[in-house]
């Protein structure tokens, strides 16, 4: 085991340094092993995640799961999924509706030391346009739709989805081709990735 990558998520948690602009205080939430082959980046907390420290923990998550096939047990699996938001902390609520956007701080103060321990991720999902954007760059499509739907031109490594939250529902019956077609593709990748086992070596 690589002691640095617990040492790693240790400072992550004990981060403070958006707490000004938290109003619920910082509570960092971030899950994984060196050993991870899949890994997950949302946004950010809602209230449910930030009050029990569960990642996903809401119904978001139960649709992403649903998405994925994947009981509790599997999802939660940090030897084989890790699961790193785009901001580790409730942000706060939106005046026009849902939650405030991630925390511009988190993702380039954490996830490029976070990316580079999890050396054994081959498949990592972009949940929404906040880590689509952070991770394919000039690479995303016009839309967050676009990007979504040209989703073979990031295979292997990245697999885009919309957000799973309650405001996609709308999404979901204007795109069919989603459930159709890149659900069944997702499913098929992740479950042949988590049916290898956690990655195994000196590092993991």
């Amino acid at each position: 085991m690589n002691r640095a990558f617990p040492r790693l998520l240790r400072e992550v948690r004990d981060c403070t340094v958006c707490a000004a602009h938290l109003p619920l205080g910082p509570r960092p939430v971030v899950k994984g092993e060196l050993s991870a082959r899949i890994m997950i980046v949302g946004q950010a907390p809602g209230t449910k995640v930030h009050e029990t420290g569960i990642p996903w923990n809401d119904a978001s998550g139960r649709r992403l799961r649903d998405w994925l096939d994947l009981g509790d047990d599997t999802f939660y699996d940090e030897t084989r999924i890790a699961i790193v938001p785009m901001g580790f902390c409730y942000p706060g609520a939106n005046p026009k509706g849902g939650d405030n956007p991630p925390r511009p701080e988190c993702a380039p103060l954490w996830h490029p030391p976070i990316r580079q321990a999890l050396r054994h991720v081959e498949l990592t999902l972009l949940v929404g346009h906040h880590a689509q954007r952070w991770y394919l760059k000039d690479r995303m499509k016009k839309t967050m739709t676009e990007t979504v739907h040209a989703y073979r031109d990031y295979l292997p490594d990245f697999l885009p989805t919309p957000h799973p939250s309650w405001r996609t529902t709308h999404w979901l019956r204007q795109n069919p081709w989603f459930e159709a077609d890149i659900i069944p593709e997702l499913r098929r990748r992740t479950h042949a990735l988590l049916a290898e086992g956690p990655a195994r070596g000196k590092d993991a």
